[in-house]
């Protein structure tokens, strides 16, 4: 039940996410940043794809991924339709990752150590949808504000 709620909670706002780099009227936008908005759209949403590839991929998906967490803030200009790409991707790394996981494992550590010590499983990824969660508003937040 809990995997099943995960999966469904990530797909939502992964989904979320690229629909909200889609409806940037200007491609341009996606990059842009303003006086204290020190974080771009478009660096925000290759954060979001380097995380969840970094411990969903590699941890659980077992796939190769090796993060450069600088770029996913010094990037820019990167083809929407690229991070839509990269999105899409995501999502999918994402499905076969938890697919991985069983109820049982969710009492378990995380197979990768994130601060210091191990962690326990449902923790990582509670916290790693409410990662992307927070980070999906403030997407939708510099939209409204810098799309214009």
């Amino acid at each position: 039940m809990t995997i099943a709620a995960l999966q469904s909670l990530f797909k939502r706002d992964l989904e979320k996410l690229k629909n909200e780099v889609e409806l940037y009227t200007s491609e341009e936008n996606l990059w842009r940043i303003d006086k204290s908005i020190t974080n771009s759209a478009g660096n925000l949403c290759l954060h979001i794809i380097g995380n969840l590839n970094a411990f969903i991929g590699a941890g659980l998906a077992k796939t190769s991924y090796i993060r450069q967490r600088d770029l996913e803030f010094s990037a820019k200009n990167i083809p929407r339709k690229t991070l839509i790409n990269q999105l899409e991707e995501t999502i999918a790394t994402v499905e076969t990752g938890l697919n991985n996981v069983t109820e049982e494992q969710l009492i378990g550590d995380f197979p990768i150590v994130i601060w210091d010590k191990p962690s326990n499983m449902a923790f990582i990824l509670i916290h790693l949808a409410t990662h992307l969660n927070y980070h999906l508003g403030q997407v939708n937040y510099h939209r409204r504000l810098l799309d214009s």
